[in-house]
């Protein structure tokens, strides 16, 4: 035997596995005890008062059952309303706790929350398992026998009978003090601690339940810079002008003083239309939906035609005595506002134009937009009033009676917009003693909405690929607003111009806006990227012809 002992001896110096812990301390470890054992009573005492902070401080549930005043962190071994029966200390959590629960502590800092399994019942979540497993093997034994009793030995409770165990029961909801029912066998805590006051998290995932609307997808970026500026000089700084227009062939129409100027927004080549002389200048551009036609609004109350491939005019229609500052295209019907308060629909193939005047307005109409689908024509004028009128028996022309007449604005009227996927919602700007954005319903002519900008409203425009729609503002920020429609809210503010936003004309694509300030610039802000998707939809559908309007224009 002393050979094996041998051999086992040398296996086990030779083990490298295991702490070693035969022979003499290292000189480290002498020095060491020498140095602290003057201070081991010391060390000793701070470590259990640290202790008892550090239980204190992230036991909850234990420091809510120590009474005011005491500094230690025990909990006692008893609790009162049991029959002498003892449980493992330092584990009662929140059955402690009554159905009114004090508020949580709020934790000291930081915005992470780490998971206390203090708060765990181990004794009251064994008991839990055992019941059920008492209560699952009766009614096996009484499936199987036949026999009400069958089945309780083994089982912790000890419910031979129905009422043996509604006595158990009882025993326990007076030892934890709360129904145990009700509650988990496993828990970490009920909730993340509520931030303390001022904490500011960015994420929100710990002290809420649902996800932030930030992290759900469908946000898009909004460049907040234009992407390009141009120069305007000697643009009419008048509200109630509409200088600027965007053709479906990509070229943009300004009036800059006395002249009319033309943009290619593809190529960049800038030429000029004409130049009038003297004080007569223009007061309003509008193309036509097809083709290179431009309507052109005079301060001599006339309607010039204007051929913008073969740079002349093609025939000047009169009627109004106040100057043209508005104009709208539907089909062959050009519609002109004027000053003195009449709205005139030409027909551009007739030799006798005037097809119907309509008098709806007292004072000045500054703003006209026909809807989508070509049923109604919206006016509005200094008058502070909004006129809607109807297409006369689904002629382009309208009928000389408004349709419906909103007078809930405050302020002159000249931003006017309809929706593309609901032609019967038409917005409203107002001015400055106004400054909100109405939206009405023109099949039965009552109001959806109103929102205060809190600054005159110059121009609306309802983007073409998303459910948002734009604004364009003057005193006191002079800015562009991006709002989420039906919900309006703010989604961006394109800041840049110095002086009031006169007007804003979209790209035919619709990702571009381009908006004309007092400050003598045009800047084109690039808020409306349609989808990669929906893009390369439209490059594969084929193109409609272009209309054969032109040809049939004298």
């Amino acid at each position: 035997m002393s050979q094996f002992n041998y051999i086992q001896d040398l296996q086990n110096i030779i083990t490298l596995d295991g702490e070693l812990t035969k022979g003499p301390a290292p000189r480290w470890q002498k020095k060491l005890d020498i140095s602290s054992a003057a201070s081991t009573s010391f060390n000793a005492s701070a470590m259990n008062t640290s202790r008892q902070k550090l239980s204190m401080s992230f036991t909850n549930s234990q420091a809510q059952t120590v009474p005011p005043g005491t500094l230690s962190g025990k909990t006692p071994s008893k609790k009162a309303g049991g029959s002498g029966s003892k449980t493992t200390p330092g584990k009662g959590g929140k059955g402690q706790s009554s159905s009114s629960a004090q508020k949580q502590q709020q934790p000291s800092g930081g915005d992470r929350f780490i998971p206390n399994r203090n708060t765990t019942d181990f004794d009251l979540g064994h008991f839990m398992v055992k019941q059920n497993e008492g209560k699952s093997k009766e009614n096996e034994g009484s499936e199987g026998s036949g026999e009400e009793g069958g089945g309780t030995s083994g089982g912790a409770s000890g419910s031979g009978s129905p009422k043996n165990a509604e006595r158990m029961k009882m025993l326990a909801e007076a030892v934890k003090g709360c129904d145990i029912s009700n509650r988990r066998i496993l828990s970490y805590q009920t909730k993340a601690p509520a931030a303390p006051d001022g904490h500011m998290n960015p994420l929100k995932v710990v002290y809420s339940v649902k996800t932030p609307m930030s992290t759900k997808s469908g946000s898009r970026f909004i460049p907040n810079a234009p992407e390009r500026i141009l120069d305007a000089p000697d643009i009419i700084n008048d509200y109630y002008l509409n200088l600027m227009d965007w053709s479906a062939d990509n070229v943009v129409a300004v009036a800059l003083g006395s002249s009319v100027y033309l943009w290619n927004a593809a190529s960049g080549n800038i030429e000029v239309l004409y130049e009038n002389e003297g004080s007569d200048h223009a007061c309003a551009l509008g193309w036509i939906q097809e083709g290179h036609i431009l309507a052109v609004g005079t301060s001599t109350g006339t309607v010039e035609l204007w051929d913008c491939e073969a740079m002349k005019r093609l025939r000047v229609m009169d009627g109004q005595s106040g100057r043209v500052g508005v104009l709208a295209w539907n089909s062959f019907i050009v519609c002109s506002g004027s000053r003195d308060g009449s709205i005139i629909n030409h027909d551009v193939r007739s030799r006798d134009h005037n097809v119907a005047t309509l008098r709806g307005h007292t004072q000045e109409v500054c703003g006209l937009k026909w809807s989508t689908d070509g049923k109604h024509l919206a006016s509005g004028g200094n008058d502070n009033m909004v006129n809607v009128w109807s297409a006369a028996n689904g002629a382009p022309h309208t009928t000389t009676t408004p349709l419906h007449a909103f007078n809930q604005h405050q302020a002159a009227v000249r931003a006017l917009a309809w929706c593309p996927w609901q032609p019967h919602t038409l917005a409203t700007g107002g001015g400055t003693a106004d400054r909100c954005i109405k939206f009405w319903n023109v099949n039965n002519g009552q109001l959806i909405n109103s929102v205060d900008t809190k600054s005159q409203v110059c121009g609306l425009l309802f983007s073409k690929n998303y459910k948002e729609l734009i604004s364009a503002h003057g005193y006191i920020n002079n800015q562009l607003t991006i709002w989420k429609y039906p919900s309006m809210t703010r989604q961006v503010e394109l800041l840049g111009h110095t002086g009031r936003v006169l007007q804003i004309a979209m790209s035919p694509d619709g990702s571009t806006v381009m908006s004309a300030g007092a400050d003598e610039t045009l800047r084109l802000w690039n808020c409306f990227t349609p989808d990669p998707l929906l893009t390369k939809k439209e490059k594969s559908a084929t193109r409609e012809k272009p209309s054969l309007l032109k040809q049939s224009i004298r």
